[in-house]
C-alpha cells in the first residue's frame, strides 16, 4: 500500500526523536521522497492536527452512543437520524459519520439472507382474494394499506412465530402477536388488537394485504375481516414483491435482535416486545422525514415537525 506524505512526515519525525538516529532532516526527506519544506509545514501544523483529532474523537463518541442506542446497532443513516433526536440535536452529515466510522474501525450491520420458509402451501384453501393493492403501498396515505404476514423466530433449537400488521404509509407496527405454534388464533388476535387499538382511524376503504398463506385463506380470517368491514387483498402466488415492505421489516428485525441467550418462549417474547417498541418510537427512517414511525404519524396528522430545520420531502 502506498504511504501518504503525512505518514512519511510522521516517520521522519519519529526517527529524528529516536536516540540512536544519525541522519539529518535533509537525508531523511531525500530517503522518503519528500521535501524539507513540506516536512516543516507538516511540523508547524501539529497544533491544528491535535485539535482536529480531539474534535474527531469527540464526534466519534457521539456516533458510538447513537450506534448503540437501546442496544440495537445502526447504519450510517440511522446514526445520523439518532443524532438529530438528541435532547440537544447534533447536525452531522452522513459523509462525516462514514469517515469517522472508517477511521475508528466501527462497522455497520449487514443484512443477512433470510433462511426461513413458510408453512407448506398444501394447507391453504382456495379462498384467494384478488391483488387489490397492486403495490401501491404509499399512494393513499395513512391507515389505507395495512400489510400483514407471519415470520418464524428461531431460538434454542426450536421456533416461535410472529404475526404483525404494518401500516404501509407510516411503517408503524399497529398490532402484533407472538405464538409458540402456528395455530390460526394468534393471527386472528392480531386483527382484533388492530381494531381495538386503531379502529377509529380505519375506514371502509382500508385494505388488509397478505400473501396466500393458509391463515389468510381460512374461513375464520375472511369472516373476521368482513365483520370489521375491512377489505382483503392478497399478493400473487409466490411473488414476495407484492408485500415487500413487510418482508423488509422482518429482515431488519432479524438482523437486529439477538436471541442467542434465549432458552424459553417468554424470553423471546420480551425481546420482541422491546424491539417493536424501539422500532415504532426510536428507530428513525430516512424515508419518513428522518422520524420514527410513530413520530411520522404524529407529524402528518398534526403538521408539526419535531426536529430542528425544515422537514425533508416525504420519500426523499
Amino acid at each position: 500500500m502506498t504511504m501518504t506524505p503525512s505518514r512519511k512526515f510522521e516517520l521522519i519525525h519519529e526517527t529524528l526523536l529516536a536516540g540512536d538516529n544519525v541522519l539529518n532532516i535533509s537525508e531523511l526527506c531525500e530517503f522518503a521522497g519528500v521535501s524539507r519544506s513540506g516536512y516543516y509545514r507538516w511540523l508547524n501544523a501539529e497544533p491544528v492536527r491535535i485539535k482536529r483529532e480531539s474534535q474527531d474523537r469527540a464526534d466519534f463518541e457521539l456516533i458510538l452512543q447513537a450506534y448503540r442506542f437501546r442496544g440495537y446497532d445502526k447504519g450510517i443513516r440511522g446514526i445520523h437520524m439518532r443524532l438529530l433526536h438528541l435532547p440537544q440535536p447534533v447536525q452531522m452529515n452522513v459523509k462525516k459519520i462514514q469517515r469517522l466510522m472508517r477511521k475508528y474501525g466501527l462497522s455497520c450491520p449487514i443484512r443477512k439472507a433470510n433462511p426461513y420458509r413458510r408453512m407448506a402451501k398444501a394447507l391453504k384453501t382456495n379462498n384467494v382474494a384478488g391483488n387489490l393493492l397492486n403495490r401501491e403501498f404509499t399512494a393513499h396515505g395513512a391507515r389505507s394499506v395495512l400489510l400483514t404476514d407471519i415470520t418464524y423466530i428461531p431460538y434454542n433449537g426450536t421456533f416461535c412465530y410472529l404475526s404483525t400488521i404494518l401500516d404501509a404509509y407510516t411503517k408503524q407496527v399497529l398490532s402484533y402477536a407472538v405464538s409458540a405454534s402456528l395455530e390460526l388464533d394468534f393471527v386472528l388476535e392480531c386483527i382484533n388488537l388492530l381494531v381495538e387499538k386503531h379502529g377509529v382511524s380505519l375506514n371502509a376503504k382500508t385494505l388488509i394485504h397478505s400473501d396466500q398463506g393458509f391463515h389468510y385463506t381460512s374461513y375464520r380470517f375472511i369472516q373476521l375481516l368482513k365483520d370489521h368491514a375491512l377489505r382483503q387483498s392478497m399478493s400473487r402466488r409466490g411473488n414476495c414483491w407484492d408485500n415487500a415492505p413487510q418482508e423488509s421489516f422482518f429482515g431488519h428485525m432479524k438482523d437486529e435482535i439477538d436471541l442467542s441467550g434465549c432458552t424459553a418462549f417468554e424470553q423471546v417474547r420480551a425481546i420482541l416486545d422491546d424491539w417493536i417498541d424501539y422500532y415504532n418510537n426510536d428507530r428513525y427512517q430516512w424515508q419518513l422525514a428522518k422520524l420514527s414511525p410513530n413520530e411520522f404519524y404524529t407529524y402528518i396528522t398534526s403538521g408539526v415537525y419535531p426536529l430542528q430545520g425544515k422537514p425533508p420531502v416525504h420519500g426523499k
